[in-house]
């Protein structure tokens, strides 16, 4: 099966004109959807048309070339792509390769990954509303179908709402439109900045950094460094062309951002030069929703621009929610999230659909577009919890430089160009913070507090479930003899089946042999004991097992990775076969069966499900991590779902967790006449 996958993959990331046309759909909607609004957030924060002149113009757009430069090129395009996990990317594949190195590291991960879920949830909001705020005041065949704000939240809401709603069904079909319209896209932005940029040449002297200097501390400059918050929006995406490497591979990413690159420049260009030579005209400061990407455009070609507009703003906001899912689905294997029940739609592996996520990003849009109301309102809060996300790469890209055993003077230096460059731009969208940037601060820290209980509880419980609550399986493997064999309890079932971890090789824990033995003796032919073990790679697929010695205990050791979805009634079937053709077990031949020549009997999978006993003795505030868990595990996906059991015998048994070392109380026995002698109880 890993095999397959490695083969499979790729195949898909094999560099072809067609795969570079999905790169461009799906690695680029979020960074190539940033001219709608970049130029009009910066206008707006000077003061609007008017307020500028030539210099703050090559200023701004020197800023935004050489952002574009260090930061998406260079950190994330030549620096980023080479840190992958046999072919992903993203904050959490990264973590993957560095964990081992320290602890700690869990928190940047963590940090980084909320972030950028939180700031996720804005780009579609932003750029719906950006692009049919195009379509205010346009006139369609003689009539002007949006007129005033209040329509474009409806149209936008409806748009929103419908792409929510296809998530489900799987976004097959569609996806393969992305693609092509995305190359039409972006050679629209090229050939309308490269036309723009045509009547003033000299504004190419913005390709120099002097120019992008001289604005931070220029007195025509009102925002100051603060100006840089703005600036930042022309890369946000840079992050999510890193996370979706996995879906296409680097090399197509290579091949096609030079392009994607000069088409973004090019606009970013063409605008300032349109910019610059209407910066007079007085009219312009009476148009609400003031956009010169649109204004620059001919009249002629504007309502097709707005159409175009639209469709990229879908796509971008389509990549951003299939982003979250994997970014999700990747938190829960690596046990950063509560289980949550994941479906795929269609046969392609990388098409997930988790429906407790997809209602919390469309409700979470609707409320963003419902409290902002404008996208130049929604631009205050866009991009401040994503320069987190970033600072934190940075970190771990630093661990991951080390690893490699890169030279010190290179990964420090690394560190610190990055993580200063990355400073000051988080300190300029500091102000936002203010302007809405507390919605994304606050949606980030409910999903970074989610991330710590989970994380941080399943730590606590680990570390403190208390030795005499672990028993060796060699101590019970007579009395499991015994019982297989004993005929004065009848078969539970054939294969009994628990899922647990084992520690040292044979310890587990005694609440599931009292499960087993005391709470009701289960007779059964073989008992399994299985682990899911995560790995780093995302797609491995492998096992072992340790019989020791018998012919009815089985530790069955899973392997799977972080992307591979946890079938073990499947998986089992598969090891039962392999272990009696090896002779390791017997065939259980059925007597009563559909299947000719079935030689596996039945599955029963217990299932413990763990409430938190008031003998538990550890400190109050990891106590309440503790019970804060337990209460997440009730909106998270039954463990027979998460399993792959929905279809399986499966018995859930309720056991309580006791973490710390237990107090022993012992009561003394009083004789009768003793008992006479207490005082007795007042109330009595």
């Amino acid at each position: 099966m890993a095999s397959g996958l490695t083969a499979n993959k790729k195949l898909r990331h094999k560099i072809t004109a067609a795969a570079l046309l999905v790169t461009l759909g799906v690695v680029y909607g979020d960074i190539g959807t940033s001219p709608l609004y970049v130029m009009k957030s910066i206008v707006a924060g000077n003061g609007g048309m008017g307020h500028f002149d030539t210099d703050f113009l090559v200023g701004s757009v020197s800023l935004i070339f050489w952002t574009l430069l260090i930061i998406t090129t260079v950190k994330y395009v030549l620096i980023a792509l080479r840190a992958d996990n046999n072919g992903e990317g993203g904050i959490f594949a990264l973590y993957t390769l560095v964990r081992q190195r320290a602890r700690w590291l869990v928190l940047p991960a963590m940090v980084g990954g909320a972030a950028l879920l939180a700031d996720g949830m804005l780009t579609p909001a932003v750029t719906v509303t950006t692009a049919i705020e195009g379509l205010k005041g346009v006139h369609i065949n003689g009539n002007i179908l949006i007129d005033n704000q209040q329509q474009v939240i409806w149209v936008t809401i409806l748009i929103i709402t419908f792409l929510f709603f296809i998530q489900r069904f799987g976004t097959d079909l569609i996806g393969k439109a992305f693609g092509p319209i995305m190359f039409v896209w972006f050679t629209f932005l090229g050939v309308a900045g490269f036309i723009a940029l045509s009547k003033d040449w000299s504004m190419l002297r913005a390709l120099n950094p002097y120019y992008a200097l001289h604005l931070l501390v220029s007195p025509d400059n009102k925002m100051g460094l603060f100006i840089l918050g703005s600036i930042f929006l022309a890369t946000t995406g840079a992050e999510a062309l890193y996370s979706d490497m996995g879906h296409v591979g680097r090399g197509n990413i290579y091949l096609s951002w030079p392009y994607v690159n000069i088409c973004l420049v090019l606009n970013y260009f063409g605008q300032a030069v349109w910019l610059d030579q209407n910066s007079k005209v007085t009219a312009f400061n009476k148009i609400t929703d003031f956009n010169p990407f649109f204004q620059m455009l001919p009249e002629s070609i504007r309502l097709g621009a707005i159409i175009l507009a639209t469709l990229a703003a879908i796509i971008a906001s389509q990549a951003l929610i299939s982003g979250s899912y994997t970014l999700v689905s990747e938190a829960i294997k690596l046990r950063f999230l509560p289980r949550l029940h994941i479906i795929y739609p269609t046969r392609l592996k990388g098409q997930l659909y988790i429906p407790v996520v997809n209602t919390i990003l469309w409700l979470a849009c609707l409320a963003i577009i419902g409290y902002f109301k404008t996208s130049a309102e929604m631009e205050g809060a866009y991009g401040l919890a994503i320069t987190i996300t970033m600072l934190m790469t940075t970190l771990l890209l630093y661990q991951y430089l080390r690893s490699r055993h890169a030279p010190a003077v290179i990964a420090i230096g690394t560190l610190i160009f990055f993580s200063a460059i990355e400073t000051v731009f988080f300190i300029s969208s500091a102000v936002k913070f203010l302007h809405g940037g507390y919605v994304t601060a606050m949606i980030a820290f409910i999903i970074l507090a989610v991330m710590y209980v989970w994380q941080y509880g399943g730590r606590i419980r680990d570390d403190n479930t208390y030795r005499a609550e672990m028993a060796s399986l060699f101590a019970y493997k007579n009395q499991l003899s015994e019982l297989r064999n004993d005929p004065d309890y009848p078969t539970y079932t054939t294969n009994l089946v628990y899922m647990t971890q084992i520690a040292n090789d044979h310890y587990i824990k005694k609440e599931i042999l009292y499960s087993i033995l005391d709470k009701r003796p289960k007779r059964a032919r073989v008992y399994w004991f299985v682990t899911v073990n995560v790995t780093d790679e995302p797609y491995t697929a492998e096992y072992t097992t340790d019989t020791y010695g018998t012919d009815y205990m089985v530790n069955v050791q899973l392997y799977l990775g972080f992307r591979m979805e946890q079938q073990v009634n499947v998986f089992l079937r598969q090891i039962v076969n392999d272990l009696m053709r090896e002779g390791e077990l017997p065939t259980q031949p059925q007597k009563y069966t559909t299947i000719p020549d079935r030689q596996v009997g039945d599955w029963t999978f217990v299932l413990l499900h763990e409430e938190l006993s008031p003998q538990t003795q550890i400190k109050g505030f990891q106590k309440a991590i503790i019970q804060a868990r337990l209460r997440l595990q009730h909106i998270a996906v039954s463990p027979a779902q998460w399993f792959g059991l929905e279809y399986a015998d499966t018995i859930d048994e309720t056991v309580p967790l006791v973490l710390g070392k237990i107090p022993i109380t012992k009561l003394n026995r009083l004789t009768r006449s003793q008992a006479e002698a207490q005082p007795e109880d007042e109330d009595d």
